[in-house]
């Protein structure tokens, strides 16, 4: 618990007001931007959705855009061609069941391009839910912290994540991680010296 304790000081240290760094203004786009930034960065998605979203502004434009031209805005991103159809497919999901995202883990997991990292997310950010996404970021501090093994997945890094620290605690836990993996504990050249965690990185 005293590890606990100090990786949770340090992170509110570093990161005393985390937020998700993907923009959004509807429930719904958090969950679009969300699945679009697999394999890519928030920063490019952030670039690409202000266009989409600007173009078109609620579910039913989204449903019935263009499949040709929402590859078009996105293309600057991995798997654009999937993520296209996904974006389509999530747009019709939502209006099928009334034009609104529900708190729902089944339903959001049920839709194209959604697993549970994604679904975390949503839970999170939109319904305040104490949940934990595991993204590369998460799961990289996370077995350098010793808090998972190198071989966990990303299912058992979040379970042991669940167990480890206070569960009002995961949500903000989560986007601190984040933004530790994404501005400090990178993956390649991270910044060890100043780092108040480094007796206990598994890295050194």
């Amino acid at each position: 618990m005293i590890m606990m304790n100090k990786i949770i000081n340090y992170f509110d240290e570093l990161f005393p007001n985390p937020k998700c760094e993907l923009n959004y203004n509807k429930d719904y786009e958090l969950l679009i931007a969300t699945m679009l930034s697999a394999q890519t960065t928030d920063k490019r998605v952030n670039q690409v959705t202000k266009i989409l979203f600007d173009k078109y502004p609620d579910l039913e434009a989204l449903s019935q855009a263009d499949i040709d031209d929402i590859k078009e805005i996105i293309k600057s991103i991995g798997t654009f061609n999937k993520k296209a159809l996904n974006i389509k497919y999530i747009a019709q999901a939502l209006l099928n069941i009334g034009g609104y995202l529900p708190n729902d883990r089944k339903f959001l997991e049920s839709l194209n391009g959604v697993g549970r990292k994604t679904a975390n997310v949503v839970l999170s950010n939109i319904f305040n839910e104490n949940c934990i996404a595991v993204d590369t970021h998460v799961s990289r501090v996370s077995k350098r912290l010793g808090l998972a093994d190198e071989k966990d997945n990303v299912i058992i890094i979040e379970k042991k994540l669940n167990k480890k620290f206070p569960k009002d605690k995961l949500s903000r836990l989560h986007h601190q991680m984040v933004l530790f993996g994404r501005y400090y504990c990178k993956a390649q050249n991270p910044l060890c010296d100043n780092c108040k965690l480094k007796d206990i990185c598994k890295k050194r």
